[in-house]
């Protein structure tokens, strides 16, 4: 389960995607392949995948428990093809987030 609070030295890793029309199912079958890999890394915590509802984006939020978690996540998904392979779905933005606000009820 994903954790969201500040401040806890989780590293997040958005990644946006554009997708051509029709093209979120593939996206999101394939990133729920990178993400069992990814599962396999120590360090990694959750992945969490979103699919806009105008059908041109995918959101792939991940977490890793560091920065160097989420380097050997990087390194074993670039090892496995898995960063290039995305591209074939369409266009990545991806970022390394931490949490520096949250408001809850």
């Amino acid at each position: 389960m994903p954790i969201i609070r500040a401040h806890t030295g989780i590293i997040n890793q958005i990644n946006v995607f554009t997708v051509p029309e029709g093209g979120q199912d593939a996206l999101i079958a394939y990133l729920g392949e990178a993400a069992r890999v990814a599962s396999e890394v120590p360090g990694w915590l959750s992945a969490s995948l979103h699919k806009s509802l105008d059908g041109t984006r995918v959101v792939n939020y991940a977490q890793s428990a560091d920065g160097a978690a989420a380097r050997r996540v990087f390194d074993r998904l670039a090892g496995a093809g898995m960063i290039d392979g995305n591209k074939a779905y369409g266009e990545a933005t991806p970022g390394l987030y931490e949490v520096v606000f949250t408001l809850e009820r």
